[in-house]
């Protein structure tokens, strides 16, 4: 996968390998310790009921996608299901 920068992913939708539409790319957390990304932080879409997805969850109710499912990132990012 080629470098995007942080900026260009800011807001953008997040999407599952099946076509359904996860929510919007709120933040993405990192191991301080070795640099390594962790997790995508997805603002779940309002119309997607939360016990069909199979991601953890944080305490505000955000998606938890660990980057090592991240599949594309074009329009949407893409994510295994």
């Amino acid at each position: 996968m080629s470098d995007i920068l942080a900026e260009n992913l800011s807001g953008k939708s997040v999407m599952g390998s099946d076509g359904t539409e996860l929510g919007m790319l709120y933040n993405i957390t990192m191991d301080l310790s070795s640099g390594k990304l962790r997790d995508l932080v997805i603002d779940p879409d309002e119309q997607l009921p939360a016990h069909t997805v199979e991601f953890d969850s944080n305490d505000a109710g955000q998606f938890l996608v660990p980057v090592s499912r991240v599949q594309a990132v074009k329009d949407y990012i893409v994510v295994q299901r």
